[in-house]
């Protein structure tokens, strides 16, 4: 049985300070509603009843993608297709722009945003990886002011985060000159196209000269969270790449993946398919410096 609709209520503030004015009401069950994808699954799972939704979908200060000479700064209604539009964010960050072109129809992509995303904290999401490869920072705002956290602390586990009662996610940060790397993105599913991932696999390495300068694999779908291998990182940075490098970093892998059994797919296949693949890209990189 569906929701009835009158047991919901929506407002549209005029501006970002009437938004945050109002989700400092903590007697309101206050949730931000912007493209509604994944929100309304929800609704039509019961499981928003009684719900005060505050609509944010028009609130400029929340939209379009800026760019310095130091960073991009995407804001929290950003959505995939605007992503997808931006020649920045598909030189600089590939990875990105991937995951914004697999991330459902094309009527999802000119809906979701990358705020709606990110909170929604699914560890399936397609987004999440790309975003803890660039070391993003998020901005989180309320009545009472405004502070930068990383992504990589923003996910407490599952379907839970870092945001404050009265908290919104308004800006996203991705910092520039990181231009000689390498980027893979690859995600599993059932099918090619509008599939929940099995294994997200997101992969950045820097080499400067045949030494890495920076490394960063990130892993959808195999944990509550999102995860980074901060194992690996610690292990390759500044190091010379070679074979012995891919065989070390597959036995960190093998010791310390241990991915979840779901409806998708079991654990077992996850750490198989993790490992083909680190091996796959790595050995792409190390053909591709000549070595």
């Amino acid at each position: 049985m569906r929701n009835s609709t009158s047991t919901l209520s929506m407002t549209t503030p005029e501006d970002l300070s009437e938004a945050l004015q109002l989700l400092a009401d903590t007697d309101k069950k206050w949730i931000p509603f912007a493209g509604g994808t994944d929100l309304m699954v929800q609704l039509e799972s019961n499981l928003l009843d009684g719900a005060d939704f505050l609509n944010i979908w028009g609130l400029f200060e929340l939209q379009g993608i800026e760019e310095s000479d130091c960073e991009v700064v995407l804001g929290a209604l950003t959505t995939y297709s605007e992503i997808r539009s931006s020649e920045v964010i598909k030189s600089e960050f590939p990875l990105l722009y991937q995951a914004a072109g697999l991330t459902g129809a094309k009527a999802i992509q000119n809906r979701g945003t990358i705020g709606g995303n990110i909170v929604n904290a699914s560890p399936a999401a397609d987004t999440p990886p790309a975003l803890l490869c660039y070391d993003a920072e998020l901005l989180l705002s309320s009545s009472e002011g405004q502070r930068w956290v990383d992504y990589q602390d923003f996910h407490t586990g599952y379907k839970t985060h870092a945001l404050a009662p009265g908290e919104l996610i308004t800006h996203i940060k991705l910092r520039r000159g990181q231009e000689k790397k390498f980027n893979f993105y690859h995600k599993v599913g059932t099918r090619n196209a509008q599939a929940i991932s099995k294994v997200l696999f997101c992969l950045m390495v820097q080499v400067n000269n045949s030494r890495i300068e920076k490394f960063r694999l990130a892993l959808g779908s195999m944990a509550a969270t999102p995860i980074l291998m901060d194992s690996l990182r610690d292990a390759f940075e500044e190091q010379e790449f070679g074979s012995d490098l891919i065989e070390k970093g597959l036995s960190i892998l093998n010791e310390e993946l241990s991915p979840i059994d779901d409806i998708r797919s079991t654990g077992a296949y996850r750490k198989k398919v993790t490992l083909n693949l680190f091996k796959y890209y790595m050995e792409k990189i190390y053909v591709g410096l000549g070595q």
